[in-house]
């Protein structure tokens, strides 16, 4: 029989348990317990069903596939939105709730890595404007990047030389790590003003490695700044990786977790989920885990096997 922590402290008040001395303990573990035979609830993002070719698949359709499919949640990527008006996001919030979806991640993009402060500054307030439209949309958690140099022009040769590219001619990774923290403080106020968990990801750029994010969100230290967990962007010693950031006192606002039926557009990783999963649960991570389908076979036939695959270890 399992005991939440307000069953176990009322059966306490009626006499049922002993002494108060061990009763928020065993009321601990009674959550921790329910927390595990739970899982973790599972989303899909809307780039799984677009990737960033062929025609854009509307938010809508999204909505309809995930419920379909089975899923809990959708995590939205904001360059696929195709309107961003107040009726267009109101009537995105009201259809998610029909359908018994929530809109649980924001995925956006931006960039920090850059000497001129001008830039630096504009992208600040793209995201401040995209945090705002996260909290308008009633989505609690937003992924963020740190931005890359972009001395690699081709996207493709940067994937082939596995996201490494030199720093800008006259600077260093050192300057760039004191930009991104520096803007990303700047976002922090309105993140909270909004009540929206920031996730900085382990996506390119100065958050290439665990090593890359950790230094900054744990610089930071902000109860609104969290870390967005990818599987499939640790291109070396993924596993270690993951367990670097599970481990740390700063915490993980949520998982993507790629897959790569079909073989990968890129690459394609081995991810062991049974080992992924056990990492997370190790370290108490009872939150969401939001597919992203990253492989060449028909979404519609490899998000269903994705979903199943997760079920499994999550």
């Amino acid at each position: 029989m399992s005991m939440t922590r307000r069953g176990f402290l009322e059966l306490a008040a009626m006499g049922g348990i002993g002494p108060t001395a061990s009763m928020e303990a065993a009321a601990a573990a009674a959550d921790h317990a329910v927390g595990r035979k739970r899982g973790n609830s599972i989303g899909v993002s809307t780039y799984s069903f677009w990737q960033f070719r062929g025609e854009r698949l509307g938010m809508a359709a999204c909505l309809e596939k995930a419920a379909s499919m089975g899923f809990d949640g959708v995590e939205l990527l904001h360059v696929q939105m195709e309107d961003e008006s107040p009726a267009f996001v109101n009537g995105l919030k009201k259809k998610a709730h029909s359908l018994g979806l929530a809109l649980m991640g924001f995925s956006t993009h931006q960039g920090f890595v850059h000497p001129d402060a001008d830039l630096r500054s504009t992208n600040v307030q793209k995201t401040l404007y995209q945090l705002d439209l996260a909290s308008d949309l009633g989505i609690p958690t937003m992924r963020i990047n740190t931005g890359r140099w972009g001395t690699v022009k081709s996207f493709d040769d940067f994937m082939a030389k596995k996201g490494i590219e030199p720093p800008l001619e006259g600077h260093t990774e050192d300057e760039a790590f004191g930009w991104a923290i520096s803007c990303i403080e700047k976002l922090l106020p309105r993140a909270e003003a909004r009540g929206v968990v920031l996730g900085l990801e382990n996506h390119w750029g100065l958050g290439r490695t665990a090593a890359g994010v950790l230094r900054i969100v744990e610089q930071i230290r902000s109860p609104w700044l969290q870390m967005t967990v990818d599987t499939g962007n640790f291109l070396e010693n993924g596993l270690e990786q993951i367990e670097k950031m599970a481990s740390s006192a700063v915490p993980i606002a949520l998982v993507q977790a790629k897959t790569y039926y079909g073989g990968g557009r890129w690459y394609a990783l081995d991810l062991d989920y049974a080992k992924i999963a056990g990492i997370l649960k190790a370290h108490h991570y009872n939150g969401w885990i939001s597919l992203e389908f990253e492989g060449n076979e028909d979404a519609q036939t490899a998000v269903p096997k994705s979903l199943a695959m997760l079920r499994e270890h999550f």
